[in-house]
């Protein structure tokens, strides 16, 4: 019997401790009660549609239906010159009725051919968003087609999605893409990375655009931290390294040698460095970060990683704080201080 009331009471413990853990580390949001009007509209697929000897009565209809982000795409993606006048109605035929154009736009709809798959998670990350800051207007998400112009383009109203961007792994078009686009970037072009890269701009561009005023590397290391924290919790089944943009590998280096990359940057007396030469490739997209690991095998932005890595200590020893309230949070060496940060090789291992 007593040995049954010691078992009992070690397996209360371990409940109790596992309940006052999960209130430290729970933060889900119930967006049960979040409604939200999502539109989705297909200019890639209007835009296709068109017949090239009706452009003059057919594309002021589609100016009209889709307003500023029909001046964005023709202007500032496929930069055919100024909208205000048809001078550019001969360049727009030409692009409709060129083959590239046709065989992108046919790959597109035949992995595209709706949006049905993607709109629960589309939906439930914006919702996700709302529940936390309910004044937020949720932006119209607007499907193209760009030669691998532009990924998500934010604008008035709206966040584009430019779908050949987002063709998967195996797409044909991606490898003759490597002298503009690198593989190290073009390996994220999958349809599992479209909620994210939306949830990305709405968050660095429309929600928290960075200030000029952050110029040290801690700064923007905190910043990029607050951002990658917020986006997994607006998303929390998307795995971190989805979050962030790295591979499986790049991953595991990232979390194998994170105590050995905090040494680094105080060794290097990295954290107060204000030269953007000098730090930007700790935070820049890239397939490795220089100076770190052998034979190029580093995971890249490792400032960004720290400083997700900084933010989730942060937030694990302040329970009290709101997302919201952590997004307001300007002072980085504040931040960095009250988390407690000091990752060791055993944690590491």
């Amino acid at each position: 019997m007593d040995f049954i009331k010691i078992l009992l009471k070690i397996t209360l413990f371990f409940v109790i401790s596992i309940f006052f853990v999960s209130c430290h580390q729970d933060r889900e949001i119930d967006v049960s009660d979040i409604k939200i009007n999502l539109q989705i509209e297909r200019f890639d697929q209007d835009l296709a549609n068109i017949k090239p000897n009706n452009l003059a009565a057919q594309l002021p209809k589609l100016k009209m239906k889709y307003g500023p982000f029909y001046d964005d795409y023709f202007q500032k993606i496929l930069s055919v010159g100024s909208t205000q006048d048809t001078d550019y109605y001969h360049i727009v035929r030409q692009i409709i009725e060129g083959k590239p154009f046709q065989d992108l736009q046919h790959e597109t709809d035949s992995i595209y051919p709706n949006l049905n798959a993607e709109k629960p998670a589309l939906e439930l990350a914006l919702k996700h968003i709302k529940y936390v800051y309910p004044e937020w207007k949720v932006p119209k998400l607007i499907t193209y087609i760009s030669g691998f112009q532009v990924q998500t383009p934010i604008g008035s109203g709206y966040v584009g999605i430019g779908l050949d961007m987002f063709l998967g792994k195996n797409s044909k078009f991606y490898p003759a893409l490597v002298e503009t686009v690198p593989r190290y970037i073009s390996r994220r072009f999958t349809p599992e990375n479209m909620v994210p890269r939306v949830v990305e701009v709405i968050t660095r561009e429309d929600l928290f655009p960075e200030l000029d005023a952050d110029k040290s590397l801690l700064a923007k290391m905190i910043y990029n931290g607050k951002l990658m924290y917020f986006m997994k919790q607006m998303q929390p089944d998307v795995p971190d390294s989805t979050i962030i943009g790295y591979s499986t590998k790049q991953m595991k280096w990232a979390q194998q040698f994170e105590s050995d990359t905090w040494a680094y940057f105080l060794d290097q007396d990295l954290l107060f460095n204000t030269d953007y030469m000098k730090i930007q490739k700790y935070l820049a997209e890239a397939p490795f970060t220089p100076g770190l690991g052998s034979e190029n095998d580093s995971a890249p932005k490792l400032g960004v990683y720290l400083g997700w890595q900084i933010v989730k200590h942060y937030m694990e020893e302040h329970p009290d704080v709101t997302i919201k309230e952590l997004m307001l949070e300007r002072d980085a060496q504040k931040l960095l201080q009250l988390a407690k940060y000091r990752p060791s090789q055993k944690e590491n291992k």
